[in-house]
């Protein structure tokens, strides 16, 4: 037997996105997750992924031991220009000039050892709002 000690619990994070402008899930946006083991430590690139149909990201990889600081990058122009595409030929004209306001969205948040974080998004085109679910 090893006289190591067992090892600590891992942070683990999960996402997802509802476009509540059209009350559907958000597919394909890409997120990217960072991590840093204190508040003036540099930002660590840990992976990324991209919401599935159900607007789910569930693949994030974990956290490393000792990390008190996450940031989910989420890349939403690209899913707001493609959405506009495909509804161009079907909507009247919109007040917006076409510009995403938001382009990409940015969560800052801070963890603990052992927990699981689910960060779910809401979105629509002018507006997100973000909080720790379950």
């Amino acid at each position: 037997m090893s006289n190591s000690t067992a090892a600590s619990p891992r942070n683990s994070v999960s996402t997802h996105i509802l476009d509540t402008s059209i009350g559907r899930p958000a597919q394909g946006v890409a997120i990217q997750l960072s991590a840093r083991p204190g508040r003036d430590a540099p930002w660590q690139t840990l992976g990324g992924s991209a919401t599935d149909a159900d607007g789910r990201c569930k693949d994030l990889p974990a956290l490393p031991e000792g990390t008190t600081h996450v940031r989910l990058d989420f890349a939403v122009e690209a899913y707001f220009e493609k959405k506009q595409a495909d509804a161009q030929q079907d909507a009247p004209a919109s007040r917006d000039s076409g510009a995403v306001f938001f382009p990409e969205v940015a969560i800052t948040f801070a963890v603990e050892p052992g927990e699981h974080y689910h960060v779910p998004l809401l979105l629509n085109p002018f507006g997100y709002s973000v909080y720790r679910g379950s």
